[in-house]
């Protein structure tokens, strides 16, 4: 089939007619949102009375120090610091911290890093990783000041709160100290990270030594320290198949040897578990015969690689409990799962649970449960096991959070499940009582039933008569937890109310739930987002005329696809850095992630998933003439993910094919440092989200 493309010379992106074009595209945004600058402007004030000046995280403890964060007034960026530990080994509680507590005792904290100094004349800065050494003398740190998630690798004396002269250019996330040396991730030209290296301090970064590199351009490589200190893990991911390395990192030559090999189909990770008769062994999570994966241990190769004969099943698969990952501590296994659409952690004995015996369970209502099961505190909130760097603990940090509970940290006892509160995130004037978060299920066009969150003030009445803004994401198995966020109070304050669709394709159900929205299934995922928003309508929930949608990235694919299947359905749609020419950027091997996306996506070179793939591609589909609600559309000249040519050409064909409406469609394009979700520092952001809100606004509650 031949697909001419009139607008394929706006992937020339260092073109200067090319710049020129979207820097009109963006004066013509400017210009067009001129209107509502006084509301953009009383939202971020508002936005900003929610953000404590001196904003601190929870406090992470390690051997020698505990570790956190504070953003100063008035500063865009964090601080990295530190407090000496001057008590047992249990976890403190909320040090309050102001730079003149620390353990109870007067003293000044540790600044160790200042991101805002990092960002030298640059508007943008970001940290890829910050990884101290297991002495807790050194810092390796790493910082994108462009927004292309290329990161410069640096290394920091502590002590002397000084940098060493290394220097490690083109770094991507991920890394791990090795018995002195320093092992990270290199990407290639198409930002893929294929490689992992070694890095010897006080060395040339040419003289790095490469440890693994992975050619298969479909997968790419990630890694990590294993809490024990004893192992570092390299694994290679694609969207359905995974392959594990482990490395010793006592020995500065290690090497990486399999966990379980590579079997098409099959995906995996592992953890490093020590026993307290001194033997080890790695946990691993997999989907091998299990659909919504189950536990299985497996030795710890030294000499060689393994397959996964050498595995033996802990934990069967249970097809109602997703395992997402499992980590390991001293006594205890805890696994992070899902569960009707909810976030649990389960907790179980460690000895116990790798005895080989019947796995410990207990009758509860009407069926058996491990030991100990930690749920949300907040209705339809989240709970997650935060940063615990500890092996040798009996309790550990959790978070939990919701649309409408700033982040709250406890120290959880993993025997009695107690919890004691260790920190709060701070927001001024923000009281949770005010708002309503409730679960509601939506009939889609198959029958499925679908998920959503809806979040109100609690005097905006679910009569018919609110506007309503939806979110939706639905790719890759991710969940977008609620979280809260200084912005969204904004919205409902005005009467708006806020619902996020859990659609088909994202992780909220299980895998069943992401199998069933991607690939040749992928429709599903856009036939949700419509379904939630004609159920709100149809059951008298919300405005009918007043609903608009949002989405970022795969979202903005989402709000790409609605917007051209069902036009009559929105007043506004917000499409975020938009995937939107889905066939031509899966035809072209050379843009950054696109291999590694065929097993999300398709590949177009096979007819039959081509043509899934151009049933709904937005930029192949635009909706008809005369019937398009107004649309937003963002990007990024510099974001890695969602290469900007794809939402100008989108824009240049809907503006084409409807001319009449052009002046309703806006382009707010980033064409200086920027990235895929936009401004970094706290102040910009929510600058952004106050102008991306203002749009909305304008167009559910017109003056």
């Amino acid at each position: 089939m031949v697909r001419p493309d009139p607008y394929q010379w706006l992937r020339d992106v260092g073109a200067p007619d090319v710049l020129a074009h979207l820097a009109t595209e963006r004066s013509f945004y400017d210009i067009a949102t001129g209107h509502v600058a006084s509301l953009v402007e009383e939202l971020r004030s508002e936005m900003v009375q929610r953000t404590p000046a001196t904003d601190s995280s929870v406090s992470i403890r390690r051997d020698r120090f505990s570790y956190y964060t504070r953003t100063p007034a008035g500063s865009e960026h964090p601080q990295l610091l530190r407090d000496l530990n001057t008590s047992g080994g249990s976890l403190a509680t909320d040090p309050q911290h102001d730079g003149a507590i620390s353990g109870g005792s007067a003293r000044e904290s540790d600044l160790l890093l200042d991101v805002s100094v990092l960002a030298g004349g640059s508007e943008y800065v970001e940290l890829g990783l910050t990884a101290v050494s297991p002495d807790e003398r050194l810092l390796a740190y790493s910082y994108d000041v462009r927004g292309d998630e290329v990161y410069r690798l640096r290394f920091r004396d502590l002590a002397a709160g000084r940098d060493l002269p290394d220097d490690v250019p083109r770094t991507y996330y991920g890394g791990a100290w090795n018995a002195g040396t320093f092992l990270y991730t290199r990407t290639d030209d198409s930002y893929r990270p294929f490689q992992v290296w070694r890095h010897r301090l006080g060395t040339p970064a040419d003289e790095d030594e490469l440890v693994l590199q992975e050619d298969d351009a479909r997968f790419e490589l990630q890694l990590r320290a294993c809490r024990t200190g004893r192992l570092a893990v390299v694994w290679a991911r694609s969207p359905d198949t995974n392959e594990v390395w482990v490395l010793d990192t006592a020995a500065p030559d290690a090497r990486p040897w399999s966990v379980g090999g590579r079997r098409s189909g099959v995906s995996y990770h592992a953890e490093h578990a020590l026993l307290p008769d001194g033997t080890d062994t790695l946990l691993v999570v997999t989907d091998d015969g299990a659909q919504e994966f189950r536990l299985m241990c497996a030795p710890v190769p030294r000499d060689g690689h393994q397959d996964a004969s050498t595995w033996r099943e802990v934990l069967p698969e249970d097809p109602a409990v997703r395992i997402e990952r499992v980590d390991a501590f001293a006594g205890h296994a805890v696994l992070t799962v899902r569960t009707g659409f909810e976030r649990r952690l389960h907790v179980y004995p460690l000895p116990t649970l790798l005895s080989g015996v019947e796995p410990p369970l207990v009758v509860r209502g009407n069926g058996v449960e491990p030991p100990l099961v930690v749920r949300p505190l907040f209705q339809t909130g989240t709970v997650r096991l935060a940063p615990n760097p500890q092996y040798d603990v009996d309790e550990v940090l959790v978070a939990d959070g919701s649309y409408v509970h700033p982040w709250s940290w406890s120290a959880l006892d993993l025997t009695t499940g107690e919890r004691r509160e260790a920190h709060r995130q701070e927001a001024p004037g923000h009281d949770p009582s005010r708002y309503v978060c409730e679960r509601h299920f939506f009939p889609s066009a198959d029958g499925v039933q679908v998920p959503a969150t809806v979040v109100r003030h609690r005097e905006t009445a679910l009569d018919g008569t609110a506007p309503a803004l939806l979110y939706g994401y639905g790719a890759y198995e991710y969940t977008f937890e609620a979280e809260w966020d200084a912005g969204l109070p904004s919205l409902l304050d005005r009467g708006v109310v806020f619902v996020h669709a859990h659609v088909r394709g994202g992780g909220e159900g299980g895998r069943g739930w992401y199998l069933d929205g991607r690939l040749s299934r992928k429709q599903n995922t856009f036939t949700d987002h419509v379904a939630v928003a004609d159920g709100l309508a149809a059951d008298g929930l919300v405005d009918g005329a007043r609903i608009a949608t949002r989405g970022l990235s795969a979202g903005g694919l989402l709000q790409g696809a609605v917007f051209s299947q069902r036009p009559d359905r929105w007043r506004a749609v917000v499409a975020e850095v938009p995937f939107v020419d889905v066939v031509t950027t899966m035809f072209d091997a050379s843009v950054p992630l696109t291999p590694q996306e065929w097993g999300e996506w398709g590949d177009p070179r096979r007819e039959e998933e081509f043509r899934w793939m151009l049933a709904y591609s937005p930029y192949d589909n635009p909706p008809p003439a005369g019937s398009r609600p107004d649309l937003l559309v963002t990007g990024a000249v510099h974001d890695p993910r969602v290469m900007v040519a794809e939402p100008a050409k989108w824009v240049a064909e809907l503006r084409h094919t409807d001319p009449a409406w052009s002046p309703r469609c806006l382009f707010r394009v980033e064409t200086g440092a920027g990235a895929h979700t936009g401004p970094s520092g706290r102040y910009a952001h929510l600058a952004y989200e106050a102008e991306v809100q203002a749009w909305l606004l304008d167009k559910l509650l017109p003056r």
